[in-house]
């Protein structure tokens, strides 16, 4: 009877200590999700703008440059 008490209680130990892991997980995962959208959200939105408006500033510049070279020879 001791042995069957034994086993059914470290059988219901069993079960909540994955029960906790999957708690603890879960915790973690949802810690994770909040840092990457607080902090990599911003940046991809950052380097999204960034990415797109680079190669309009390309033109820009020659256009700057060439008027600063006519500038000086005129």
């Amino acid at each position: 009877m001791f042995t069957l008490f034994v086993i059914l209680v470290f059988g219901w130990l069993f079960f909540k200590s994955v029960g906790l892991a999957f708690h603890l997980t879960w915790g973690l995962a949802k810690i994770v999700a909040t840092l990457l959208f607080v902090v990599a959200l911003p940046l991809l939105v950052v380097f999204a703008v960034l990415g797109a408006l680079l190669p309009l500033l390309v033109p820009v510049a020659l256009v700057a440059t060439a008027y600063g070279i006519l500038k000086n020879y005129a």
